[in-house]
């Protein structure tokens, strides 16, 4: 009896503890979601004055190129603590996976037999040069908005996950409160 009621006023700290860091983290993701939508307004105006400046039929869907490749892809991972955390991997660069042997080859005591693997593809270019090469400063100034907004997604999706876990952990330390205080009482 004496350890459960020891226990209560234990798991009411951590309790407090881990709603404080929820709260933290709330707040956290509302200053990122307002970033975000920041960043895509500012994006989109940007846009704007650059197919003003430009004219509206030369930034469109007719001036893309025919093969697009993404410039940035997302990665994710788990971490031990179940907690998923979300990156964005810029194209051209390896991701720990793609790390490794490029070509496979077999050891001979006489030399290295190797057999021809496909080049990998080129890194893809930057779109800003599917519309001419002297592009409007307006027209990067959207470019970088946009990629800006993309980082902070991926940072909002990291911290959602966290306070998701954190939320799991809130009703498991008051499901256990639960248990303890009628028996207290």
């Amino acid at each position: 009896m004496w350890a459960e009621a020891m226990a209560a006023p234990d798991l009411r700290a951590q309790l407090d503890s881990l709603l404080l860091q929820l709260l933290g983290d709330l707040e956290e993701l509302e200053a990122k979601r307002a970033a975000l939508n920041a960043r895509v307004e500012e994006g989109w105006l940007s846009l704007s004055k650059a197919r003003y400046n430009m004219g509206a039929k030369s930034v469109g869907p007719l001036q893309y190129a025919s093969r697009m490749e993404p410039q940035v892809r997302v990665g994710t991972s788990e971490a031990q603590d179940a907690l998923q955390k979300f990156w964005l991997v810029r194209a051209g660069t390896q991701t720990p996976e793609e790390v490794g042997p490029r070509e496979a080859a077999l050891r001979r005591r006489k030399g290295l037999t190797r057999t021809p693997e496909p080049d990998p593809s080129p890194a893809p270019q930057d779109p800003l040069n599917w519309f001419g090469i002297l592009v409007p400063h307006s027209l990067r100034q959207a470019q970088a908005s946009f990629r800006e907004g993309l980082q902070l997604a991926a940072d909002m999706a990291s911290l959602q996950s966290r306070i998701n876990e954190g939320r799991s952990q809130v009703r498991g330390l008051q499901e256990k409160l639960k248990q303890l205080e009628p028996r207290a009482a």
